[in-house]
């Protein structure tokens, strides 16, 4: 169904082809590629089906004045700072939503977002959040959206929340398998391997934005530092991703461990996450690193199902707040 071209004279919520849309999407990992694939090098990027955001957008009782015809809650407990950061994300992405669409105005909407992705830990929470609330709007207008649209719509918000945005992320939280992303250009990654990673959250948030600034100031500084970032970074990642195809955990893992130590060196790690990766790597996992932007957030380790348990208790013992398994097998099956 799809809404009127003219809603004039339409009162009431007869006017809208639904009164209740709901959009879903879920977390995302990287695995390899952080930063550098803003200067067009490739990232590999797992989905974490577990966490998911739901968005659900509908029409109140609230006479609209024009200027207040949003309302935004948040379920949980989350801070003031956080509340009023994402009412105002969201209002500019309803309006592009609107935009693009071709969407008229109406009555006061009401939004109402259940997220289960921990923001600033580099799982991708904005994107999620924001997927999650254009899906909504789609269903709630009875509008066609293609994946396209909506990567496109998930980009602006996110190029508004962290600067210069890859579009990794707005891909990764909609796909419903691994993908390497390059330039915009997306595949499905082929799964050879078993194990499983573990993802564990330093409970410590991380700024995506300042990390990008920082590292670019220090490409900046020093001649040559943004090839041979970008230019090591491309190594590891297609290395890592030849070896998930073929099936060398091992190898798999020690390019894991050779990322994380690119982002240590450039400053983009914190003690406790460091601690967190040696903990892995000390309870047996075949690799570790630090995921997502960087300066706190969330450590990715690579191990076998028999070791999990004991890895995840050395995370925990490190400082990891919580932790979630991924498993690898199966994961190709449900690529898109």
């Amino acid at each position: 169904m799809t809404l009127p071209t003219s809603v004039e004279g339409v009162s009431g919520s007869r006017r809208w082809a639904r009164s209740v849309g709901i959009g879903r999407a879920h977390a995302k990992a990287i695995l390899l590629g952080e930063h550098a694939v803003v200067y067009g090098a490739p990232a590999l990027a797992l989905p974490i089906p577990q966490l998911t955001v739901t968005a659900t957008a509908g029409w109140s009782s609230h006479a609209s004045d024009g200027e207040d015809d949003l309302s935004y809650t948040m379920t949980g407990s989350p801070s003031r700072a956080l509340v009023t950061q994402a009412s105002d994300s969201l209002r500019r992405l309803v309006d592009a939503f609107k935009e693009s669409l071709g969407v008229p105005g109406g009555p006061h909407l009401d939004v109402i977002l259940d997220g289960g992705v921990p923001p600033g830990r580099g799982l991708g929470s904005s994107a999620a959040t924001s997927r999650a609330i254009v899906l909504a709007l789609a269903d709630l207008f009875g509008r066609e959206l293609t994946e396209n649209r909506a990567f496109e719509l998930v980009q602006t918000a996110e190029n508004m929340a962290h600067g210069r945005a890859s579009g990794v992320d707005a891909r990764a939280v909609g796909s419903p398998g691994p993908l390497r992303f390059q330039a915009g250009e997306v595949r499905q990654l082929s799964i050879g391997c078993d194990g499983l990673f573990l993802v564990a959250d330093s409970g410590t948030s991380g700024s995506t934005k300042e990390a990008v600034e920082m590292l670019r100031d220090s490409f900046h500084a020093r001649s040559g530092a943004q090839d041979a970032f970008v230019g090591r970074a491309t190594e590891l990642t297609e290395a890592a991703e030849q070896a998930l195809a073929d099936g060398r955990t091992e190898e798999l893992g020690a390019r894991l461990v050779d990322y994380h130590e690119l982002m240590r060196t450039a400053g983009l790690s914190t003690d406790r996450i460091d601690a967190m990766v040696g903990a892995a790597l000390d309870a047996g996992s075949l690799g570790a690193k630090i995921t997502g932007g960087g300066l706190g957030g969330c450590v990715i380790a690579l191990t076998q199902p028999e070791q999990a348990r004991e890895v995840t208790r050395r995370l925990h013992e490190a400082g990891a707040a919580q932790t979630w398994a991924v498993p690898l097998k199966g994961l190709d099956k449900h690529a898109v």
